[in-house]
């Protein structure tokens, strides 16, 4: 049975999203993004599950440097529906909660419902880490004045109760894009359903160069899915992009867009090829 690792523990949407997607493979949970990288990289586990960005709060932190750091393949992307919940100790009041603590992204998902409440914001690792501390805070203090955001599982499994559910912004529209990750590449059949390429690359410090990094896809008629900036380690160096788009490398006018992007860029990395989620709307 293969292996595919998710960040967090039991209940957090990563592992929602593994029982999801990958309910035939063994599910092994790790503490930090990093560690999955590392984990694919050396071969000790088949797969790894990456949140990739959230509909509502943008692209996760820290994914796009470990992209570059590590020789992975992007292999697959998935749409996942997230759903959080307000969670504390049973017999709390939601008016009785000071502090509410979650997974940053998480916590940005949440803010109308947030702003409604008396209560100061903590940062945790994962959301199901959030419902234990929540739990571990109850036991070692006795006070019911914190809570959590986090999955209806997570609540489950830490036998905390629901105060309410369902809180994120964008109630019907929060989704998060998970991508699997593996060692090697996979073969993909462009005639058999839509294709995504993903690269990471940096322009040459030429004038408007990213201009015409990017003109060769207007003119080859190549779609750009998502085009993105960052700045490597958050400090002020020169800024990379990760771009996704419709087509497979093979096709001729994707090659020849990408001949033009690797022209005016002094580094292009591949990080995958891989099918569209069935939810993407791309012709």
């Amino acid at each position: 049975m293969k292996t595919i690792a998710f960040q967090g523990i039991e209940g957090a949407n990563s592992h929602l999203a593994c029982l999801q997607f990958y309910s035939n493979h063994q599910h092994l949970a790790l503490a930090t993004f990093e560690q999955i990288f590392m984990a694919v990289d050396t071969g000790k586990v088949d797969l790894g599950l990456i949140p990739l960005e959230n509909s509502y709060a943008g692209r996760v932190a820290e994914i796009h440097h470990l992209l570059q750091k590590y020789n992975v393949n992007i292999i697959a992307e998935h749409f996942f529906a997230v759903d959080h919940h307000l969670v504390a100790v049973k017999g709390s009041k939601i008016n009785e909660i000071d502090t509410v603590i979650s997974h940053p992204q998480a916590l940005m998902q949440c803010q109308d419902f947030l702003q409604t409440l008396s209560a100061q914001q903590q940062q945790a690792s994962n959301t199901a880490v959030a419902a234990q501390t929540v739990a571990d805070y109850h036991r070692n203090t006795g006070n019911k004045n914190m809570a959590a955001i986090c999955s209806e599982m997570a609540a489950n499994n830490h036998n905390l109760a629901i105060l309410a559910s369902k809180i994120q912004d964008a109630a019907k529209q929060n989704t998060t894009i998970f991508v699997a990750i593996t060692k090697k590449p996979i073969d993909i059949d462009y005639n058999t359903a839509p294709v995504i390429t993903a690269l990471l690359f940096t322009i040459r410090n030429i004038p408007s160069s990213l201009y015409k990094a990017l003109g060769g896809f207007a003119t080859n008629g190549v779609s750009i899915i998502k085009l993105e900036s960052y700045i490597p380690g958050g400090f002020s160096q020169q800024a990379k992009f990760f771009i996704a788009i419709q087509g497979h490398p093979s096709q001729n006018n994707v090659g020849l867009a990408l001949e033009e992007l690797g022209f005016f860029s002094k580094e292009v990395k591949l990080l995958g090829v891989y099918y569209a989620d069935s939810h993407r709307k791309i012709s």
